[in-house]
């Protein structure tokens, strides 16, 4: 019976063309609308480490006086505590991170200097981030402890440098110095940028270049990203170290929340030495965030992803409801043939049935229009949100399934006003007047 209520439906939609034509379109641009929207929040909202979110922790600590501090803690770290973190090794693998910007050095003379997205960490960080290698690996903590000239890139910069081979154990010279090549990662493209979204506003291209953060101090290597200071650090690199400027982020990997509380109280009290020591001269301040609430604390998601994708529910609602009044005009006069069916014997939960999988119809030739209007719509997301981010806003096979289900979904729901109002039809009021 489905197959044929499918092709009564089909053929209900050359009966009436006009209002078909209304329906279908009501319900393809509510659904593109709400389809495009929803294509950049999934994009921004999403987690980009599922496996491990709730393991890995940013570390905050107040070494600014309350009343810098605004309300909230700073995102960012001293090169002074975030060096005791690193010494103290409380946590199973842990690192200090900041974006340097160094030049690479074709060894061709007469190309020129390439300019990668590139950080200073350490080797730990790798596992820590589950980054997946085409060549090699990481450094080991034995070269960060001495400082070593080793480097790991990405592999569009080895397409680059070495036309994709296998470039571990190779030179790359950076500002004029050469690291050893330890690792080619493969593709590695986290969206949002979880580990740097004080510097990146979570969105960014992908990282072409690593070393180790021991070797970019040793260079006095300066931060490509935000540097906060609440006082005047003074002249020099020195200067700079010992300062309470914050630029620096710290990441530590627990695998448990008994790690994770063990770790907090750890903190806690560091924070009341230096309290003691006369540094902080307020109560212990610290906190630890996994990804999840570290994105949300550095706001990644745009205000105007929320909004938009709300106004566009709004619109579909309002579709909707236009559909619910079409589908009871074009099932209501019907009113006579529903008569004559009842009356030979249908019953009204065949009634319902058929005109259900009648509005399915509709709502799948909406989803068609839909699709359609879904692909030309996500040509314009970059005329209203930031290229990084419209990029992600993709067309994939999960929003094309999305994309029509909903379509049908809605649809169907729509219906079940009109199906019900259709299936109260008498049959002998029917039969008299006719």
């Amino acid at each position: 019976m489905f197959a044929y209520y499918f092709q009564l439906g089909l053929r209900s939609l050359r009966r009436n063309p006009l209002l078909t034509a209304l329906m279908v379109m009501a319900i393809g641009f509510g659904v593109a609308a709400s389809m495009i929207t929803y294509s950049v929040f999934r994009a921004t909202a999403n987690n980009p480490i599922p496996q491990k979110s709730d393991q890995l922790y940013a570390v905050q600590i107040a070494n600014w006086k309350p009343q810098d501090l605004e309300g909230e803690l700073r995102p960012a770290l001293t090169y002074t505590d975030a060096m005791a973190f690193i010494r103290a090794h409380k946590a199973r693998r842990q690192t200090a991170l900041y974006p340097i910007a160094p030049s690479v050095i074709p060894a061709d003379a007469h190309r020129l200097p390439i300019t990668a997205d590139s950080y200073a960490w350490y080797g730990d960080a790798f596992a820590m981030f589950d980054i997946p290698f085409l060549y090699g690996g990481a450094w080991s903590q034995a070269q960060d402890d001495a400082h070593a000239s080793v480097a790991v890139i990405g592999r569009e910069l080895n397409d680059k440098l070495f036309n994709g081979i296998d470039s571990v154990g190779k030179t790359i010279n950076l500002d004029g110095h050469d690291y050893r090549i330890t690792g080619v990662i493969d593709d590695w493209d986290p969206q949002p940028l979880y580990f740097d979204p004080v510097n990146t506003g979570g969105f960014g291209d992908p990282i072409d270049l690593f070393i180790p953060f021991t070797r970019a101090i040793d260079l006095q290597m300066p931060t490509a990203g935000n540097n906060n200071c609440n006082t005047d650090p003074g002249n020099g690199w020195d200067n700079w170290l010992r300062s309470e400027c914050i630029w620096i982020e710290y990441w530590a990997e627990l695998p448990t929340t008994a790690d994770a509380d063990a770790y907090k109280r750890y903190l806690t009290g560091y924070a009341a030495e230096q309290q003691r020591a006369g540094r902080f001269k307020w109560a212990p301040n610290v906190a630890l965030r996994d990804v999840t609430d570290w994105l949300d604390f550095n706001k990644v998601v745009p205000p105007e992803s929320k909004i938009s994708l709300l106004v566009s529910l709004g619109f579909l609602l309002i579709c909707l409801v236009n559909t619910i009044g079409l589908l009871l005009a074009k099932f209501m006069r019907r009113a006579p043939e529903i008569g004559v069916r009842r009356a030979l014997g249908a019953s009204r939960r065949e009634v319902y049935m058929q005109f259900l999988i009648e509005a399915a119809t509709v709502g799948l030739a909406g989803g068609v229009l839909g699709l359609v209007l879904t692909g030309l719509g996500m040509l314009s997301v970059g005329w209203v949100f930031d290229e990084q981010i419209a990029r992600l806003a993709t067309l994939d096979v999960s929003l094309v399934t999305l994309t029509v289900v909903v379509a049908v979904a809605a649809t169907v729901m729509a219906a079940f006003y009109p199906t019900w109002r259709a299936a109260q039809v008498q049959p002998a009021w029917q039969l008299k007047s006719n």
